[in-house]
């Protein structure tokens, strides 16, 4: 272990804390957005799927800059670019400039996401064990931060662009400075790491379909509690409209104690046994908040779903740098794209499903979807078995011409 390993991790832990800063205080002040543009509730979800559909094509881009650019260069240069585009969605005051600001953020968060992910992996795989929760769990407790800061600037009646601005003023200069100590697979302190894994690997798409499965229904899971939780349980459960705010706050504190911890269950019994145990965990949260008969039980499913999903989303992506060692940037880069798709899926299948059935069955259908996550477990292994028990590993040449990298 050397200096410069650990000033990169806690460089690119405060980048993940940034992040989660970021994002919460644009997502949890929609309404406001909202109310000053004059959004109409039948052109708001427009906006709010393009973010996530502009941030699969800023990932897909990154996959290709990445041939000629360093991870550490395009989130040193795309996480400025994050917090100017929040600070531009609560200055401006034209629908056109709120467009502007929205699609700079999408596409700047799908950079983001993906280089800050591969700089986790390639950084776990220098240090020989897992570290990647810790990351997730950092980013976690900057959701919380974004989040209460939010509640403070709702709280003072504020302009958003007062309750933004102190924040991009420190953070700003502050991941400007920070960038300085990122490491990547390019740099001299993992050389020896990236020279052994595979040079010219190739991603075989049919090979990463099982991770990016499970990544799509983790954000399927996730983004029904963030859309859901609040109307679910004020609506369904018949709780007040104070403690109908509560149970996405629960999830994400159960979300970083899951994350703060989850490296040492790693260590200790492996990743497979970690990721069917979240996929459990999460399954039965999905099944209490179905069958709650009350507000409180309810609060107690959407704990459990804290605890059993936030497992699966770094270990998905760790899983895809172990698969493919010698091009873990590229694989990253693609598994990410499905984060978004996971996003659009799940809060309109969710809806469709309540209004057409109910919103107690809509909540068992991300329950199933999670268990798939087990049929997909040994993927999640140290070293999985991706071309089946008692085939020949192919060469890296057979590999690219039997595929096309697809």
């Amino acid at each position: 272990m050397t200096d410069v390993l650990r000033h990169g991790r806690g460089s690119l832990a405060f980048s993940f804390l940034v992040q989660g800063v970021a994002f919460a205080l644009l997502v949890t002040r929609i309404p406001a957005i909202q109310n000053r543009y004059g959004v109409s509730d039948a052109l708001l979800p427009a906006f709010l799927a393009a973010v996530p559909i502009l941030a699969g094509i800023g990932s897909v881009t990154t996959e290709r800059l990445v041939k000629r650019v360093r991870p550490s260069r395009l989130l040193r240069w795309s996480q400025p670019v994050v917090l100017l585009a929040l600070l531009g969605v609560g200055a401006g005051e034209r629908m056109v400039e709120l467009g502007v600001a929205l699609a700079a953020f999408g596409l700047a968060v799908g950079v983001l996401d993906a280089s800050m992910n591969m700089l986790g992996v390639s950084l776990q795989r220098a240090y020989g064990r897992s570290i990647m929760l810790s990351f997730h769990a950092v980013y976690s407790l900057g959701g919380i931060v974004g989040a209460s800061l939010a509640w403070v600037g709702a709280h003072w009646h504020l302009a958003l662009w007062v309750s933004y601005l102190p924040v991009v003023l420190v953070l700003l200069p502050a991941v400007l400075v920070g960038s300085r100590w990122y490491v990547d697979d390019r740099g001299g302190a993992v050389a020896e790491v990236a020279e052994t894994a595979g040079e010219g690997q190739v991603v075989v798409f049919k090979w990463l379909l099982p991770l990016c499965l499970v990544m799509t229904v983790a954000y399927i899971g996730d983004s029904t509690v963030s859309n859901w939780s609040a109307k679910y349980l004020q609506d369904v459960l018949g709780s007040s409209e104070q403690m109908a705010t509560v149970p996405y706050n629960v999830y994400m504190v159960t979300t970083l104690l899951g994350r703060a911890i989850g490296d040492l269950g790693v260590r200790r019994f492996g990743a497979v046994a970690v990721v069917r145990c979240g996929a459990l965990v999460a399954a039965g949260g999905f099944a209490v908040v179905a069958g709650a008969p009350g507000a409180w039980v309810g609060m107690l499913g959407f704990t459990l779903l804290g605890l059993g999903l936030c497992v699966l989303v770094p270990q998905t992506f760790a899983a895809a740098g172990r698969l493919f060692p010698g091009a873990s940037d590229a694989a990253v880069a693609r598994l990410n794209v499905f984060n978004y798709v996971g996003f659009l899926i799940g809060s309109p299948l969710v809806g469709a499903l309540g209004d057409l059935w109910s919103y107690r069955g809509a909540m068992l259908v991300p329950m199933v979807l999670v268990l798939v996550t087990l049929v997909y477990a040994r993927s999640f292994a140290a070293q999985p078995d991706r071309y089946g028990g008692g085939h020949e590993r192919p060469r890296t040449a057979d590999v690219g011409r039997g595929s096309n990298g697809l």
